[in-house]
């Protein structure tokens, strides 16, 4: 009658199949095989027909079509009176996409199916390696890690990446280990575990792709980097710190309490960047990875989200908001990419329109930020000057105002409108107003602290300077600059 037996053949040594394993293919007129390049099949009975779906391998431009036409074939042949033994390298269901998709579409088709369990090449390759899989270790496959930027599994548990087959794809590995892994964090090529051919060759990652023994019974472990170098070691930290037994100062925050700190670390990034301080900004990036850490623990704490939602939230939204790189959707220019945005943003919201061109600016930010982003706003629905001399005029118009104004209050609202005005100038210079300023502010501090430095030349506090001095103390600055410069 109609079935399918998927068997395994374990790692690779015909002494490692299993006792059931040898009697289906003892009693079986024929087996047909993933691929015929696997040790066990010099082992088999004698007198067992065996085809094998190497040519598909030749045949396909791609794994996953090579994948599809033998999972169509195998269930064309169950579907025969006398149905089909196929077999595969290891377990059916371990590392072997074709044995699990079988085994879906054939209960799908009513087809009854058989699993004959087989060794798979985890437990030959951890005893090589004399380490235990428990209790954090994460399993890859090579050609999936290949085709990433970045490593799927954090670097605080050791991994295993499966079916590193050729050095081509060794290679690809790799680079994408490497945007997490230092190049000489020492890993093991596990090659042919449970034959008598197996070797572990420990080595630096970047050298793993120049293993002449790479073939298609290795494996790649990666132990792991430490413990403290994923996202999840540093969420249990913040998660400790809140827990009963925690941090009392960490306990007794909240989300508005923790407001001005998060504003705070948010310009200690900008002041590195500024500085080009690397290093630095590595460590403020984590204080304000600290900040988010909190907010998501402490809404997780009241029922509000988790920190699982907020990562599902902005990942959605990035794949949802850039079609150009994860769907079908072609752009040529940066702009292009910004209309596409705006337009999915709305379609988001239920293109709704908002009350005014102004909603959606943030009543949080800075000034000078909050300035830039309303002139963007209305410029984009043509309230602006024809050209940059409308500008200058209307700043020479606010510079007259402020010098008329009378009062205080007067004083501070048209000061007020000339440095809306700047801002303006700014963007049509094409000039950030807010890095402008705060280019300017760290030149003036450079320049008061050549100011200090002649004063305590002088055996003088500042202050002792005279204003002369002061200034010439002041052009020996930017002279100092133009010199660098």
């Amino acid at each position: 009658m109609p079935s399918i037996t998927l068997l395994g053949l374990g790692p690779g040594n015909p002494n490692q199949l299993t006792r059931e394993a040898w009697e289906v293919l003892s009693t079986a007129r024929e087996v047909y095989l993933r691929t015929g390049k696997h040790p066990t099949v010099a082992g088999f009975p004698a007198g067992l027909v065996v085809h094998t779906f190497d040519d598909f391998y030749e045949q396909a431009e791609t794994f996953e079509e090579v994948y599809e036409r033998i999972v169509a074939r195998v269930l064309e042949l169950g579907s025969r009176p006398e149905g089909v033994v196929y077999a595969v390298p290891g377990h059916p269901f371990v590392a072997e996409i074709t044995g699990r998709e079988i085994a879906r579409r054939a209960r799908g088709q009513g087809i009854p199916l058989r699993v004959v369990e087989g060794l798979s090449f985890l437990e030959p390759t951890f005893r090589a390696l004399g380490r235990d899989a428990f209790p954090h270790t994460a399993l890859a496959d090579a050609l999936e890690l290949a085709a990433l930027h970045v490593p799927p599994f954090p670097p605080s548990a050791p991994a295993l990446v499966a079916q590193l087959y050729d050095r081509a794809i060794a290679s690809e590995a790799k680079l994408t280990l490497m945007a997490v892994y230092p190049e000489t964090h020492e890993v093991a090529l596990v090659h042919a575990a449970g034959t008598p051919q197996e070797a572990v060759r420990w080595m630096p990652l970047y050298e793993i792709d120049r293993d002449p023994e790479i073939g298609l019974l290795t494996s790649l472990y990666i132990p792991a980097l430490a413990s403290d170098a994923s996202f999840e070691a540093f969420q249990e930290v913040v998660a400790r710190l809140r827990a009963p037994d925690g941090c009392p100062w960490d306990r007794k925050q909240t989300h508005k309490s923790l407001r001005k700190y998060l504003l705070e670390e948010t310009y200690e990034v900008l002041e590195t960047i500024d500085e080009e301080n690397w290093d630095g900004l590595a460590e403020e990036l984590g204080d304000v990875l600290l900040q988010i850490l909190l907010h998501a623990q402490i809404a997780s704490e009241e029922g509000e989200f988790t920190m699982t939602e907020v990562l599902q939230h902005i990942h959605r939204k990035m794949v949802r908001r850039h079609p150009h790189v994860f769907g079908d959707a072609r752009v040529e220019t940066a702009e292009d990419v910004v209309r596409n945005w705006a337009a999915i943003k709305a379609q988001e919201k239920g293109h709704q329109p908002p009350e005014s061109v102004l909603d959606g600016i943030t009543k949080g930010l800075p000034a000078l930020l909050e300035a830039q982003e309303v002139q963007k706003k209305v410029v984009k629905v043509g309230f602006d000057w024809p050209d940059i001399q409308g500008v200058w005029d209307k700043l020479a118009e606010e510079l007259e105002e402020v010098r008329q104004a009378q009062t205080s209050e007067e004083q501070a609202s048209e000061i007020g409108d000339v440095l809306f005005v700047l801002v303006n100038l700014a963007r049509w210079m094409g000039v950030d107003a807010e890095q402008a300023l705060r280019e300017a502010n760290a030149r003036f501090r450079k320049r008061f602290a050549v100011i200090e430095r002649a004063a305590r030349t002088q055996g003088k506090p500042v202050e002792a300077l005279t204003l002369d001095e002061m200034e010439a103390a002041w052009q020996q600055a930017k002279a100092e600059e133009r010199k660098g410069k």
